[in-house]
């Protein structure tokens, strides 16, 4: 499959799973920075091909084949980055930069063995589930934004849902890394922010990032 195909089919399976937007063509050329007419192109294309199921005015769905060829790309990708942070210490924004590439050069041999030496993890980096060699996601995700956390309460930090470099060289500062714990001391509703404190640190979070920082509270 080409590039194209394999980054359009991966827009509309994340965009699903993680309800950032509706599936709509538009959407997804918005995503991809193409137009709406090639997205349009594009759909009908991968309708022709059996990888999406398209509907004039409605939002893209994937077909079985074409979520299996998604999930497919995102395994590599997700590998690509547990192994470049891991055996280059490469910072959040630079691994997902170069999986970017490397996603679409990787057989399935080179990314069961990436996989093997890593020792089969089941989480890239920014926490993010790494499907096995069948396409398959098995763990359970039960994280929660840090929006919809509770005041008083410790959490650990679960996944970072973001490809933007700011947000990570804040993250990196301020200790917000996949795995590190944090307690919630306010919630402020009414202006959609964030008291926390993390590795004796007191931090005042917006809507902008307690939204794509995912947590789940300890026992």
């Amino acid at each position: 499959m080409s590039v194209a195909i394999e980054n359009f089919v991966k827009a509309i399976y994340k965009s699903k799973i993680n309800d950032i937007t509706d599936t709509k063509p538009g959407n997804i050329a918005k995503l991809l920075g193409i137009s709406n007419a090639a997205a349009t192109d594009m759909a009908k294309s991968l309708a022709a091909k059996n990888l999406v199921d398209y509907q004039k005015y409605k939002a893209l769905q994937l077909t079985d084949e074409g979520e299996k060829l998604a999930l497919k790309v995102i395994r590599k990708h997700r590998l690509w980055e547990a192994f470049l942070h891991k055996t280059f210490d490469m910072s959040l924004h630079e691994i997902h930069r170069e999986a970017e590439l490397l996603e679409h050069e990787t057989s399935d041999f080179l990314a069961n063995t990436i996989s093997a030496f890593l020792g089969n993890p089941k989480f890239d980096p920014h926490g993010d589930p790494i499907p096995n060699e069948n396409g398959e996601i098995t763990t359970k995700d039960t994280s929660v934004s840090l929006s919809k956390t509770k005041e008083n309460k410790t959490y650990i930090i679960a996944r970072l849902m973001s490809d933007d470099k700011e947000f990570f060289d804040f993250c990196a500062i301020n200790g917000l890394k996949y795995g590190n714990k944090l307690t919630v001391i306010k919630q402020f509703s009414k202006n959609k922010m964030t008291q926390i404190s993390i590795n004796n640190n007191t931090i005042l979070l917006n809507q902008d990032f307690t939204k794509i920082i995912y947590v789940n509270e300890t026992d």
